[in-house]
């Protein structure tokens, strides 16, 4: 049985590893994954979020806005506030795979999907 594609955002500094936290990233790279394929579609420039100790909201709105079509965003690391307004809107903040390769752990998080406390919700 073959599984779904997913949409997946990715917070990259270089188009090489999962290396820019959430809050810093000017883009996020998107792609599209199966079980044996991930297929970069294309590059999505926002405005970062963090600046030091506040966050921008209106940059917050137009990065959710940005990646809401995707499954999940793969992120060095993110704090819980975007976390929870990510979850709000449908969007599972990764931070597993942190400085990993990007391509292969998307393949990792593919086959691993669904993940069993998805399974009952």
């Amino acid at each position: 049985m073959s599984k779904a594609q997913l949409k997946l955002a990715v917070a990259s500094k270089d188009g090489i590893s999962i290396n820019a936290h959430f809050g810093h990233a000017k883009a996020f790279h998107i792609y599209s994954v199966s079980e044996d394929q991930c297929l970069l579609l294309e590059l999505r420039q926002v405005e970062h979020y963090c600046h030091g100790h506040h966050g921008s909201q209106s940059a917050m709105a137009m990065i959710l806005q940005t990646i809401r079509d995707c499954h999940a965003v793969f992120v060095a690391k993110i704090g819980d506030g975007p976390a929870d307004k990510l979850a709000a809107i449908g969007v599972d903040a990764v931070a597993d795979y942190a400085y990993e390769a990007i391509e292969p752990s998307l393949l990792d998080y593919m086959h691993q999907w669904p993940r069993p406390t998805d399974q009952q919700q």
